[in-house]
């Protein structure tokens, strides 16, 4: 069933562009940065404890001291594990010595934390031993898992050393011994370990990994009660997860009969994303449906804008269609990522455009967005209005902060972001073996598996020119045509391409060696409208260049965006790119009306309306130049 895969980590290289600055910064600022947080060695942040918590685990299995104990979120050792993998995609980029050696040395130190039994989690090795795989709707025992089989995956394909993917294979059969072995039932408060252990599997070609894959697939919804009697059967509680919401957890139905994206999006996507790889993998078209049903409700009903999803603080959820307010938006950057790893599976399963075009608008927006330009400082929500005093401040606004943070107690987007901002070339390109996939635009050099070599020329997303000089051919190239182009021109060696158009592709049938390949797209700035189904934006529109959304910013706007209105019978002007503005951007200007004479609370007098012209700048480069106002949706004239 799979039509395609991601690249290999190793295959590509970036080039002079934007997306090579995003990941240089990662390596530059973000990894030492975080791995300071994880040693509890940066300045004006959240303790982590990450590191020692390993350090006291090794201790406790070598009946010493456990020293200071345990501390954290009960997902605490996930942090180390997303880290690791943010920096093996780093150095499959970038090879760096001494980063690779300060990722060996704290693999050493999670190997020393590894149980004989393969057992790997620091919260119940220094603490409740006896506590093990009974509270699976809260421990986070799997997740964490999950997310160390995707460390030990990434840093195996980068650099070929095995010390971790050993240790998680081992993790791995002890989970298989006590799931399926010793048939103990349930399946994972928080979705992570199933599309990791896919992972897994193609990385050893361990059939258990496979299987226990599938095992916790076809369980999850089928026990509708299964949590509810696990919390029967234990006298302890992590934090009071309530058992009986089924939607929380995804547990309302088997998988393959849910339709509804419901409960917590992050744990929502997660688990889609593991739905959509097995789907492709078994041929399970069953499963397959599932997921078109399931990525549609997201998309079509419970997306925002900047492809941000869960519209609610209260369980960090989606809640029902078409609820989609903008100041108290959830949209965490997590969720976001994994919508992006949800959409890259789909488009293995079927190369469709609008995939790539979700994969492309959560990148590009609420991925950047959940982190500061100089890469110090992070979004864990992602609003699409704020008004200081209001946002972070009020109760029902309390989790939409008007300005990022230097790290958080629950940490887990700032390594999540910076191992979706790394590994962009895997999202960017995938192959068969006869075609070649250009699934997202990546100034670079790429080396596909069935022989092709290329190398993609770009200055977007502020330029929207894309060449693609093919340094060896033989096969056939499908180049994604974005749905927001509205005009499109295709040519290869200077003449117009004659080619097929499918779902979003262009098929270009057996490229040669030297071939130029050019698609232009449109550069006009345009209005996006909503739906007359989302309350909050009625007789308002947003404002989009290529697949940059942009945003309205006190800062440009006399400091006050609140009392804009735009007029959409005028055009968007865009300005020159300035390298030096929000480390390189382009503004847009806007004409429109500035209301006033509202003093009151409310009066029967018709406020005034004074011309004036808008300016914003891209959602992703929001909140860096202090507090301020902030608005994504304008009222029109």
């Amino acid at each position: 069933m799979k039509v395609q895969n991601q690249i290999n980590i190793n295959d590509y290289r970036p080039a002079e562009g934007f997306i090579k600055r995003c990941q240089e910064l990662i390596k530059k600022e973000v990894l030492p940065y975080q791995y300071d947080v994880l040693n509890d060695k940066a300045d004006n942040a959240e303790k982590s404890h990450v590191v020692q918590n390993f350090i006291n685990a090794a201790n406790v299995l070598k009946g010493k001291d456990k020293g200071d104990g345990f501390y954290g979120m009960v997902f605490q050792d996930s942090d180390a594990a997303k880290w690791i993998e943010a920096a093996a995609y780093s150095l499959a980029l970038f090879p760096d010595k001494e980063l690779e050696k300060k990722v060996d040395d704290l693999i050493d130190l999670i190997a020393a934390a590894q149980d004989e039994d393969g057992y790997l989690n620091t919260r119940f090795t220094i603490d409740d031993k006896d506590k093990r795989w009974t509270n699976l709707l809260e421990a986070h025992e799997l997740y964490c898992a999950g997310h160390f089989m995707e460390a030990a995956v990434a840093y195996y394909e980068a650099t070929g050393k095995k010390t971790l993917l050993k240790v998680m294979e081992k993790n791995a059969e002890h989970i298989y011994k006590h799931f399926v072995t010793e048939d103990h039932s349930g399946y994972p408060g928080h979705p992570e370990v199933e599309l990791a252990l896919l992972r897994l599997y193609k990385a050893t070609g361990n059939p258990h990994c496979y299987e226990l894959a599938e095992r916790f697939l076809n369980v999850r919804g089928v026990d509708r009660e299964f949590y509810k009697k696990e919390v029967k059967a234990r006298d302890w509680t992590v934090w009071g997860n309530n058992a009986e919401d089924m939607y929380y957890q995804q547990s309302y139905a088997p998988v393959r009969e849910q339709a509804d994206a419901v409960g917590h999006s992050v744990r929502a996507v997660y688990l889609y994303t593991g739905m959509a790889d097995y789907a492709s993998q078994a041929d399970d078209m069953e499963m397959t449906e599932a997921c078109r049903k399931l990525w549609k409700s997201i998309t079509q009903k419970r997306m925002y804008i900047t492809g941000g999803i869960g519209s609610t603080g209260i369980g960090e959820a989606f809640t029902v269609d078409y609820d989609l307010p903008n100041d108290t938006a959830y949209a965490e950057s997590c969720a976001s990522v994994g919508l992006m790893m949800f959409a890259s599976r789909m488009l293995e399963l079927e190369p469709k455009g609008e995939y790539a075009d979700v994969m492309e608008n959560a990148f590009y927006n609420t991925v950047l967005a959940g982190m500061s330009l100089d890469g110090k400082r992070f979004f864990y929500v992602n609003p699409l209005e704020v008004i200081p005093g209001v946002s972070g401040i009020a109760a029902t606004h309390w989790h939409d902060k008007p300005a990022r943070s230097s790290w958080y107690a629950c940490a887990c987007c700032p390594p999540n972001i910076a191992r979706a901002v790394s590994s962009f070339g895997k999202y960017a390109y995938g192959q068969s073996e006869s075609t070649c996939y250009c699934h997202l635009y990546a100034a670079g050099e790429v080396t596909f598996d069935n022989g092709v070599v290329l190398e993609c020329e770009t200055g977007y997303p502020y330029e929207f020119t894309v060449k693609y000089h093919i340094r060896k051919g033989g096969k056939d190239l499908a180049v994604r045509i974005p749905a927001w182009s509205r005009s499109s021109e295709l040519l290869i060696n200077g003449e117009k391409a004659v080619c097929e158009i499918k779902e979003g592709y262009a098929y270009l049938n057996g490229i040669h060696d030297g071939d130029e390949i050019e698609l232009k797209l449109d550069s006009r700035a345009f209005f996006v409208y909503p739906s007359a189904k989302i309350s909050e934006n009625t007789g308002c529109a947003a404002v989009m260049r290529g697949p940059l959304v942009y945003c309205f910013e006190g800062v440009d706007n006399e400091g006050d965006v609140l009392s804009l209105k735009a007029d959409d019978s005028c055009g968007i002007t865009p300005s020159d790119f300035d390298g030096q503005l929000l480390g390189g951007t382009v503004v847009l200007s806007l004409k429109g009306a500035r209301v006033s004479g509202q003093e009151r609370l409310y009066s029967m007098e018709k406020p005034k309306e004074t011309e004036s012209t808008l300016t914003a700048v891209p959602y992703y480069t929001w909140g860096n130049r202090g507090e301020g106002q902030m608005r994504v949706w304008i009222p029109l004239k």
